[in-house]
């Protein structure tokens, strides 16, 4: 029988936390909580969560500094995180994914979002997923073989790169991926070079995506972009 998957989570707003706890043991997880810093570290010391829900704006660390602390050491390192912020700060946001947050939730939030964002990263398997190809998202699909796009039963015509960056955003499903990082990926240029390029590709892919296909792909604001499944949104 496995295991049923413990979710940690961080947050000194008691009655949040309680919310959340409630929310994700009716979705059939075991919960841990912890008010501050020191006594997260110390839950995970006693036991490795699966997954750690964490406000960044604790009474004593804050939330990048345990993220560090725990993508630095070898028994945390590959635990999903998903953070939460009440202020929205792009800086904040791009720190807490440069030091490998999985994702990002601002205050106030939909816990019924909240948890279906935990089950989609549970799924991945622990942060260290197999990268695998999802040729089907809601009514886009790819034929990788061919290097054919369709929009449910209409073929749209894709130039060789946006076919790559859509594979990409489809084998990375639900994962933010940074403009540098796409253009590491995607285009193999140094992220040193400008990002615009990226959101000009992206811009173009959407359009050609028309209608039906192009809310798939969400811009998070000051970061980069990721491809949702529509059955995992609210």
């Amino acid at each position: 029988m496995p295991s049923v998957p413990n979710i940690l989570i961080v947050d000194d707003e008691r009655d949040l936390v309680q919310v959340v706890e409630f929310n994700l043991r009716q979705a059939g997880f075991e919960t841990a909580s912890a008010f501050d810093g020191e006594q997260a570290l110390a839950l995970v010391k006693q036991r490795v969560p699966d997954l750690i829900v964490l406000d960044l704006m604790l009474p004593d660390i804050p939330g990048t500094e345990i993220c560090r602390n725990l993508k630095s050491n070898p028994r945390t390192k590959n635990v999903p995180v998903i953070m939460l912020t009440a202020r929205g700060d792009e800086v904040d946001r791009v720190v807490g994914f440069e030091l490998g947050a999985d994702d990002f939730v601002t205050k106030p939030f939909s816990v019924r979002e909240l948890v279906l964002r935990v089950k989609a990263i549970l799924r991945r398997g622990a942060g260290v997923e197999e990268e695998r190809l999802r040729e089907k998202v809601g009514p886009v699909r790819v034929d990788p073989t061919a290097h054919r796009a369709f929009v449910g039963a209409a073929e749209i015509e894709l130039t060789a790169l946006e076919f790559k960056l859509l594979s990409t955003f489809m084998s990375r499903l639900g994962r933010v991926q940074t403009r540098e990082m796409l253009l590491q990926d995607v285009w193999e240029m140094s992220s040193e070079l400008q990002t615009r390029t990226v959101d000009t590709h992206v811009k173009r892919l959407r359009e050609k995506l028309g209608p039906e296909g192009r809310d798939l792909i969400e811009t998070v604001r000051g970061v980069g972009y990721r491809m949702l499944d529509p059955s995992e949104r609210e």
